[in-house]
């Protein structure tokens, strides 16, 4: 199984990438998933230009959820990508 990274240090990397304290930066990641979980509430898929599409596949058995990543991320794991940019 691959590392982990928790969610304090993932605050600790985006206060550092947006030269914000962690306080801060713990604000903007919350504000994110909570507006991320609002949207699936609402039933609703939400693509992430540059990162990748989540969206709900609604069968009668239930609710599927899926993640369809961008070109970048399939480049980075060695996917079959159209991404020309630096990894």
């Amino acid at each position: 199984m691959a590392e982990r990274m928790e969610k304090k240090d993932f605050v600790k990397l985006i206060a550092h990438k947006m030269n914000a304290d962690k306080e801060t930066a713990e604000i903007w990641v919350n504000a994110v998933f909570d507006t991320m979980y609002d949207v699936f509430k609402d039933g609703k898929g939400l693509t992430l230009t540059g990162f990748g599409g989540f969206y709900l596949d609604r069968r009668r058995s239930g609710t599927v959820f899926k993640f369809n990543p961008g070109q970048k991320l399939k480049a980075l794991f060695g996917w079959s990508s159209s991404f020309k940019g630096q990894i």
